[in-house]
Order: structure tokens, then sequence, then C-alpha cells
């Protein structure tokens, strides 16, 4: 297979919501950060755009990705509401710090910072 072919059935299989389950934050458990709502992130790749939830707050916008490099450095929207805890803060950081991603089983998405996962979700 082709690398084409490769990043056109991650792109494709990049689609739909996608519910958090593991990230890089040294001392806290996705249950510990998350324990009232996971966050999700929800890809529509026709219209190239991402959005989701923090676990409080809601975010959307442009998405920035080729074969498997994504980003979400560029400014997008996000509500505004009072948010217990430090979870929105740790996944909106570390969102970003991604460079790159992967698909594994076509059920477990990999945000990678570097060479290191730092995200991991589950499709919904």
């Amino acid at each position: 297979m082709n690398s084409k072919s490769v990043a056109a059935e991650n792109s494709a299989s990049l689609e739909g919501t996608w519910v958090l389950n593991y990230v890089s934050a040294p001392g806290k458990s996705v249950d510990e950060l998350y324990a009232e709502k996971k966050p999700e992130i929800k890809f529509d790749l026709k219209e190239k755009r991402f959005s989701g939830n923090t676990s409080c707050n809601s975010f959307s916008g442009k998405l920035n990705m080729e074969d498997n490099q994504i980003n979400f450095r560029d400014p997008y929207v996000m509500t505004k509401m009072m948010c217990p805890g430090e979870g929105e803060n740790v996944f909106t950081e570390t969102l970003k710090k991604v460079n790159s991603y992967s698909i594994s089983d076509g059920n477990t998405l990999n945000f990678i910072g570097g060479d290191i996962a730092v995200m991991r979700f589950t499709r919904k």
C-alpha cells in the first residue's frame, strides 16, 4: 500500500466522534481529571472542521491536517463557562502540543506530540 493510500485510510477513519481515555498529565489519571464527563472531539472531514467539549466547555474550529499531520494551534472558538479542577486546562494545553496522529484497530486514535502519544481517544 502506498503512503497516499495509508493517509486516505487514516483520514477516512478519523471521521466521527472520539472520547478521551488517556492524557499525558503527570500524577493525574483521566478519571481523576474528568470525574463527571470525559472530553470528546468530533471530526467532520467533508467540512474540514473539528468540534467537541473539554468536559466542561464546547469548542470548534477549522481542521488543519495533511496526511497524518494535524495541529490545533490556530485559534478556535470555545465557550467560557467556569470549570472546576484542572481538567480543561490539561486538555487544551496538551492539544496544542499535537503535531500528528495515528489510528489503530479503527477504534483507537493517538494524538502524538513529537514522537510520543500525548492523548488517546476511543471511537464513540
